[in-house]
């Protein structure tokens, strides 16, 4: 059975990079983290657009959410990729609009 959801290489890197950054302090406490982001996955890619447009952050056609259980975490995906593509998973103080700019190749 295909996945429903498939993560980009740099999401695989976000979602690494966020279970290490966590473990520093606690192995537990990352895996109930990425546990989370897992979930929210298999969730956005059976309901997709149950996201947010963020126009202020780009014009293209992809989504965000916000982990309710760790707010701090959003996932950034395309809604309309089968199977459902995450583009990022990123802490929401970290400038969404650069990161995604450089991964999307968007204009200024």
């Amino acid at each position: 059975m295909r996945a429903p959801f498939q993560f980009t290489p740099q999401a695989t890197e976000d979602l690494d990079g966020i279970w290490w950054f966590i473990a520093m302090d606690s192995n537990e406490a990352a895996d109930r983290v990425e546990t989370e982001i897992i979930t929210t996955c298999h969730r956005l890619a059976r309901y997709p657009l149950i996201g947010s447009k963020r126009r202020d952050v780009t014009p293209l056609p992809v989504r965000f959410w916000t982990l309710p259980r760790y707010p701090n975490y959003v996932i950034v995906y395309r809604p309309g990729a089968k199977p459902l593509q995450v583009i990022a998973i990123l802490h929401g103080k970290r400038n969404l609009k650069e990161i995604l700019r450089a991964r999307l190749q968007e204009r200024p």
